[in-house]
């Protein structure tokens, strides 16, 4: 397929990732990888999100997709894909950001396809829920339980989404009732299905509470996580409790969550009943990690855009596919195993 791509923070983990995917699955592709760096490596456009000025580089190439995989806290790419008519997806805005940046255009006449996808692994969520046959209006409760495996690879983006965030509250939903929480409160313990091991879990902010109750309707929706250490899963909630996190600056808060290894299992579990409270579990796991299942995501929603067979307009990414069909490309992936 002839198209031309622009992935900005395309150096970092997960921009590196896709553009290697997408090229190795469509070599015809045309993509430029936007970088604050000043280089003249071929393909690569030096631009600063934070900086308006840097935009007049993209202006010499005819862009079809804006894919944005760095902090944008003050939307400047996406009123600039807006302005400009280009298709634009987003993997990386905490809840918070990406409430914000819908509010911001929701009311707009938009002539491009602006996706939003920082949804948990590329906003998958929803499409693995639905694909079981299950409609949104027959949900009562969704319930999110994310492993975090230490050992498995990790972008910068990610310690700098907890070094800024971990001390602030953020929202679960109890029969559409905002309920106010911080990161690591509230344990319990619970099963994972993926290796039938026994863990404690905690409130963890993830945007797909805002997905699934402000824009999926869905009641009551809660996110829990637990780390593949026993131990960090019980210092975090005792340092959340006892208000260090408060104490603490962004260099040593960055430090704590910045750790990263070489790859491991990421799995994670949604929970959902219907009217009658009957309780169903879909068991998500990927041998290969989170960046390459967020990027590997990313990749099947791109993929779906440039085939022009959605609408103009603003959704969200698991908006964008048949859910039956876009589960059975996630499990073509053999890394990848459903439950």
């Amino acid at each position: 397929m002839s198209a031309t791509l622009l992935i900005i923070g395309g150096t970092g983990l997960i921009g590196k990732t896709i553009h290697n995917m997408l090229s190795k699955r469509d070599p015809q592709l045309k993509i430029l990888i936007g970088t604050r760096q000043k280089d003249m490596i071929p393909k690569h456009i030096q631009i600063d999100v934070n900086n308006l000025e840097s935009f007049e580089s993209l202006k010499k190439h005819s862009i079809n997709v804006i894919i944005v995989c760095t902090k944008d806290a003050n939307n400047h790419v996406l009123n600039y894909a807006v302005k400009h008519k280009i298709d634009y997806i987003d993997i990386t805005k905490p809840s918070n950001e990406l409430v914000k940046a819908h509010d911001s255009i929701k009311h707009n006449l938009i002539d491009s396809k602006i996706v939003f996808s920082s949804g948990w692994m590329g906003g998958i969520a929803p499409s693995l829920l639905y694909a079981t046959g299950i409609l949104a209006k027959d949900i009562q409760s969704v319930k999110m339980m994310v492993y975090y495996s230490t050992k498995d690879k990790a972008g910068s983006s990610s310690a700098d989404f907890m070094a800024h965030n971990v001390s602030k509250p953020f929202f679960f939903y109890q029969n559409n009732v905002a309920k106010q929480t911080k990161h690591f409160l509230d344990g319990e313990d619970t099963i994972f299905r993926f290796d039938n091991q026994k863990r404690k879990v905690s409130d963890f902010d993830i945007p797909d509470l805002y997905v699934f109750n402000q824009i999926e309707q869905i009641p009551n929706v809660r996110a829990k996580m637990t780390f593949d250490s026993k131990v960090v899963s019980a210092i975090l909630p005792f340092m959340q409790k006892i208000g260090f996190f408060k104490i603490l600056g962004f260099r040593e808060k960055k430090w704590i969550f910045g750790g990263s290894g070489n790859g491991d299992i990421s799995s994670f579990e949604i929970i959902y009943s219907d009217a009658a409270s009957k309780e169903n579990r879909i068991v998500f796991k990927c041998k290969e990690g989170q960046s390459e299942l967020t990027a590997f995501s990313t990749v099947l929603h791109v993929e779906k855009m440039l085939e022009n067979s959605n609408p103009k307009g603003i959704c969200f990414s698991h908006q964008l596919h048949d859910s039956k069909k876009f589960t059975d490309l996630l499990i073509s992936n053999k890394s990848i195993k459903i439950d």
